[in-house]
């Protein structure tokens, strides 16, 4: 699919009327072009504010301000005066009485209309923004699997904003900082799991992979780590990996500091 073709079909991406085909198209081509994939992103968070911009709505006071007007105005009305126009404006008119009672009605009937729609653009909004996590997800992982380094700390940068990532997604940090070939991309990798240090794992993930290291700078970014989130169990590895005596002297003195940091 063209950019063109794509960007005419994002409206009807964004509110559900594309078929699955047109659907997977598009999701397709977002993947592989970065400037769809930016312009669908701004135009999901606008589209979802749209939804849900407050409506306004009159005030509990306004019935009773209306009585209270009337009153005032039977109360100034000379005994005995000429009836004018404004005596149509009286609940001993039936008339009168049926159709502002029909107004309240109709009043109710708006007010909750307006409140559902608002209801309902929040669940639009929350559905666009799950959409927006899956995607930036989805080219986070074919980003992450791209041969050039700087696309895949690009695709470490996507993973770093959603809010809540999936397995698939921490697993594919997790082998970043295992085995990229490239330290840049292994420390752009532990800066993202640091936003997810208490998801399940994490902090046991990058304990297993001290011993799995041989960059001095992601050695000291795993150690600077885990002091900073006091994990207990990073102190076996932490002397296990001064003991082994493979490490440099700068690593070395972080490591030792690390353990008693951690141990305090």
């Amino acid at each position: 699919m063209t950019c063109e073709k794509t960007q005419g079909q994002f409206a009807d991406y964004l509110t559900g009327d594309l078929d699955e085909t047109d659907r997977d198209n598009v999701r397709t081509h977002i993947l592989d072009c970065a400037a769809c994939r930016e312009d669908l992103e701004n135009l999901t968070v606008v589209w979802a504010k749209l939804g849900v911009l407050p409506e306004e709505q009159p005030g509990p006071a306004v019935r009773s301000r209306f009585y209270a007007m009337l009153e005032d105005y039977k109360a100034a009305r000379p005994v005995g005066a000429r009836h004018r126009w404004t005596d149509w404006f009286s609940f001993r008119r039936p008339a009168f009485a049926a159709s502002f009672s029909a107004f309240l009605l109709l009043l109710g009937v708006g007010a909750g209309w307006l409140l559902t729609g608002a209801r309902q653009g929040g669940e639009r909004y929350a559905s666009l923004a799950r959409e927006v996590q899956d995607m930036r997800q989805q080219v986070a992982l074919s980003m992450l699997s791209q041969p050039s380094a700087s696309e895949r700390i690009q695709g470490i940068g996507y993973s770093a904003e959603v809010k809540n990532p999936n397995d698939a997604t921490l697993a594919a940090l997790f082998k970043a900082v295992d085995s990229d070939p490239n330290p840049n991309v292994r420390l752009a990798a532990v800066d993202a799991l640091y936003l997810f240090r208490d998801r399940p794992g994490v902090r046991e993930s990058l304990v297993n992979s001290l011993s799995v290291q041989s960059y001095p700078l992601v050695q000291v970014a795993l150690i600077d780590f885990l002091v900073e989130v006091r994990e207990a169990r990073a102190v076996d590895a932490l002397k296990k990996l001064i003991e082994a005596g493979e490490l440099t002297p700068e690593v070395k003195k972080r490591a030792e500091q690390g353990l008693k940091q951690i141990t305090v």
